[in-house]
């Protein structure tokens, strides 16, 4: 079921996504609410798994991971054994940071941050040895556009 949320909670949410390092203070002043009903907002929140957690955003490039990559896999085989040897496989290789299964023609899209292309050739000869794949391929990211882990939170 999905949780009850109102402007004033909308509103807390896109303050904490743009900043969670904010105090409970600073959101209430911002959202024009008091402080205690701030707080319980955030509590039920996280209680209802509306907040699932936050975090530190870091600059990749300033860590050496300038390239993003797009690897677009097929597979043949779509067994439990194959699954759960290809969900091993993406959750230990720490340069892979989103995995999703595909409607259409694509099984899997990964998303990866590397060095550069040779980091991405080590990454990806990781991943065909931990795991059979009947085609990979991969998009290298010549401009970040717009990337964002903000989620609308406004009422359309």
């Amino acid at each position: 079921m999905r949780p009850k949320l109102d402007e004033i909670d909308r509103r807390i949410l896109g303050e904490l996504q743009r900043d969670a390092t904010l105090s409970v203070d600073q959101v209430s002043e911002r959202v024009h609410l008091s402080r205690n009903a701030c707080w319980r907002r955030i509590r039920r929140m996280e209680t209802d798994g509306v907040i699932t957690g936050r975090v530190t955003l870091v600059d990749a490039d300033k860590l050496g991971l300038g390239l993003s990559v797009f690897i677009l896999v097929r597979t043949s085989s779509h067994d439990p054994d194959w699954l759960g040897k290809f969900n091993a496989a993406v959750h230990s290789i720490s340069e892979i940071t989103g995995v999703f299964r595909m409607s259409g023609d694509l099984d899997y899209v990964l998303r990866a941050r590397v060095s550069d292309v040779k980091a991405y050739d080590r990454l990806y000869q990781r991943l065909i040895a931990a795991v059979p794949l009947t085609d990979v391929s991969a998009s290298f990211v010549m401009e970040e556009i717009k990337d964002t882990t903000i989620v609308p939170v406004e009422i359309r």
